[in-house]
């Protein structure tokens, strides 16, 4: 999701890779951003080149409660499965890559929205997924 965002005077271009995915992944001008939108009312930025601090994302998306009750973890994107990162039975933290997927010729890092055990894989490496495609099952 691609968003201009104006602050005060200051207008930045934001891109959103996943909106259920834990942590956000936010592009703000080219530079690359993780938001950790939890329980609080002000969600944890961690940047990873300098940017202006006034920049302050906005709580958006799903409930944590939402994510961290889902059984299922669907595909954000279509693509093709590049890697697996994780075995039926496994454990699994929130925020834990679990899958690549690549899309026009980009790696994108898919991670667990919860912490829980892996009870099945629902894609194999090299198969090619659909947007929401089931990828892997909680217990």
């Amino acid at each position: 999701m691609k968003l201009n965002v104006k602050i005060n005077e200051t207008t930045y271009a934001v891109e959103i890779e996943d909106l259920n995915a834990r942590p956000i992944i936010a592009i703000v001008n080219g530079e690359r951003f993780e938001v950790a939108p939890e329980n609080r009312a002000q969600p944890t930025v961690k940047k990873e080149a300098g940017v202006n601090a006034e920049i302050a994302p906005k709580r958006t998306g799903p409930s944590s409660a939402a994510a961290s009750s889902a059984k299922i973890l669907p595909a954000p994107l279509p693509g093709v499965v590049a890697e697996i990162f994780v075995k039926v039975g496994e454990r699994v933290e929130s925020g834990q890559i679990v899958f690549v997927i690549e899309a026009m010729k980009m790696k994108n890092s898919i991670r667990a929205p919860r912490a829980g055990k892996v009870a099945a894989l629902l894609a194999t490496v090299g198969q090619t997924v659909t947007h929401k495609q089931p990828l892997l099952e909680f217990e």
